[in-house]
């Protein structure tokens, strides 16, 4: 499976952005995708999280109410739509792809598959 991201920037706060990662390559009804971020100085975070079917949804807490996960099955591309945008979002964000027949993980180690990351910066 390989993801790439797309769709970061830089965002005054309060805007909002969209983040598409496109996959490709063997995926499955049997997949969990991940968005995750890292901020400058900080690990890896998860942020958002949903199975391929669409039927189980985890989110941070810190981004709950803001930030939705979408995957569209058609057309192989899972989408975070990020609103209510704030500077603590800054962060390199992560598309990744976890094999298995279960909720998607919060833990970045249990993703098989990464993408290059896209950065978005929010200007206070």
């Amino acid at each position: 499976v390989q993801l790439v991201e797309s769709g970061g920037g830089l965002v005054q706060a309060g805007g909002s952005l969209r983040l598409s990662c496109a996959v490709s390559g063997r995926i499955n009804n049997w997949y969990a995708m991940g968005w995750f971020r890292r901020a400058p100085g900080k690990e890896r975070e998860f942020v958002a999280g949903m199975t391929w079917t669409g039927d189980i949804t985890y989110y941070a807490d810190s981004v709950k109410g803001r930030f939705t996960i979408t995957i569209n099955n058609a057309e192989n591309t899972v989408d975070l739509q990020m609103n209510s945008l704030k500077p603590e979002d800054t962060a390199v964000y992560y598309c990744a792809a976890e094999a298995g027949d279960h909720p998607p993980n919060r833990l970045d180690y249990a993703y098989d598959s990464w993408g290059p990351g896209t950065q978005v910066t929010v200007s206070s």
